[in-house]
């Protein structure tokens, strides 16, 4: 084969994976409002533990083409847990902890890609003769949740608001909570009942026509599209060709990617621990201001490592440090913030939304960015600064502080961009339109 089919052929293999996140984006929806959050991430194990046999038996079957298949059936086990599994978290969270929880599976995440790239070492897996074996590994993490999620509640918030079984959500939220006297969080269940009987159930469609929603949606779709598109993804699927790049020799390359995943991991754990007293907002201000001024010094280091010897260390701390401020902020604050800032029937949609954009992204950032690098060289990580200052500007501007908010609180933060009044009498409250847009129409809801 030549060169370019290579490369095309390479990107189009990397790229399966997001494309799989995104079609398993578009069945959140549909599967979580069927079987419950628990039911749909059991049944996603079917996608993790299918595919890691077909990659494990690849070499046997002499086909790459299996592997391609493969990563595109992981993609949507990806795309369902990336969603459904913060959505489950949050609904369980008490609220003081919502921030702290919903980020544990980022630092999963990001445990996960240490153990893929200590096994990818040359001296462990990462050979002629083991990489079939790392591939198959990833069946296990599937087969363990397939063995132990049985044995956890089902979202009380889902069993009490979508299918009305106050029973067995009381059952849930006592296992949850360690303590017999949960009527207060009930109580407010009851209230979002309330709400969603008001409201209607709503869809993927009418999502984009709920004005008191407009601009929470608008915020899901700027937060993915700047975590995916400010380079994230360029820097974790080609950092070995980056640090070859910046002279780093071959045989050293795997440990300095294994330790830059090790920062990921500390930063990470570093954001669940502070992420309740800074806040959200702060975060992803200070995450994407790092990474913006990373990727700037990144391409000066790449531009002149062939005129100065030391300029190639500059380029692997610049690395560094985008990891780093990608792991306390845009890595895992958007679906925390998308949690909180959507109710009960808006929340599957609006994850589908933002899953959709996220895993979208992510296959243009691996489909696109081999042929960045070939044709712009270090000029390409400049796109990913403007986009990432884009996205800092939009948070400044845009997006309120949502920590230890309820969900009435939160949709008063966004009422008045949204030009619409919140009137709260009691337990109950208005929802009205404001502004020549509305023509005098207006929703009346009763929410939390």
């Amino acid at each position: 084969m030549s060169d370019g089919l290579l490369t095309l052929l390479w990107s189009v293999t990397v790229s399966m994976y997001p494309l799989g996140g995104f079609f398993g984006s578009l069945m959140v929806g549909p599967l979580v409002n069927k079987f419950g959050r628990k039911g749909t991430l059991l049944f996603n194990n079917i996608f993790s533990i299918v595919p890691a046999i077909m990659m494990g038996v690849s070499e046997v079957a002499g086909s790459f083409e299996i592997i391609i298949v493969a990563r595109f059936l992981v993609g949507i086990c990806a795309g369902l847990s990336s969603n459904v599994v913060p959505m489950y978290l949050g609904e369980i969270a008490p609220k003081n902890y919502r921030g702290a929880v919903g980020i544990v599976p980022q630092l999963f995440i990001t445990v996960g890609i240490v153990a893929a790239q200590i096994l990818g070492i040359r001296n462990i897996l990462g050979n002629k003769e083991g990489w079939p074996i790392m591939l198959g590994l990833t069946g296990i993490p599937a087969a363990i949740e397939l063995l132990l999620l049985p044995f956890f509640p089902e979202s009380p918030r889902y069993m009490l608001i979508q299918k009305g079984d106050e029973k067995t959500a009381r059952k849930g939220l006592q296992r949850l909570r360690g303590w017999e006297d949960v009527d207060e969080e009930l109580c407010e269940m009851r209230v979002e009942v309330q709400s969603e009987q008001a409201e209607g159930r709503l869809s993927l469609l009418n999502l984009f026509t709920f004005r008191s929603l407009r601009w929470q949606l608008l915020s899901v779709i700027f937060m993915n599209m700047g975590q995916q598109l400010s380079g994230v993804n360029a820097i974790y699927y080609y950092a070995d060709s980056i640090y070859s790049s910046a002279g780093v020799k071959d045989e050293h390359v795997q440990y300095v990617t294994v330790g830059t995943g090790a920062v990921n991991v500390f930063m990470t754990i570093a954001a669940v621990f502070i992420v309740e007293k800074s806040g959200r907002r702060l975060l992803l201000l200070i995450g994407f201001g790092i990474c913006c001024a990373a990727c700037v010094l990144l391409t000066v280091a790449l531009y002149f490592q062939t005129t100065l010897d030391w300029m190639p260390y500059v380029s692997i701390i610049c690395v560094i440090v985008y990891v780093i401020g990608h792991a306390i902020g845009p890595s895992p604050i958007p679906t925390v913030i998308t949690t909180e800032m959507f109710r009960q029937s808006s929340r599957p949609p609006a994850f589908m939304v933002g899953g959709s954009v996220h895993w979208l992204s992510n296959f243009t950032v691996g489909l696109v960015f081999p042929f960045l690098e070939r044709g712009l060289g270090p000029y390409s990580f400049i796109i990913f600064a403007c986009i990432c200052l884009a996205t800092l500007i939009y948070i400044w501007v845009v997006i309120p502080e949502t920590k230890n908010k309820t969900f009435l609180e939160t949709s008063k933060l966004f009422a008045q961009r949204n030009k619409v009044d919140i009137v709260v009498e009691g337990e109950d409250s208005e929802i009205k339109e404001t502004g020549e847009e509305s023509n005098g129409q207006e929703i009346k809801n009763t929410i939390l």
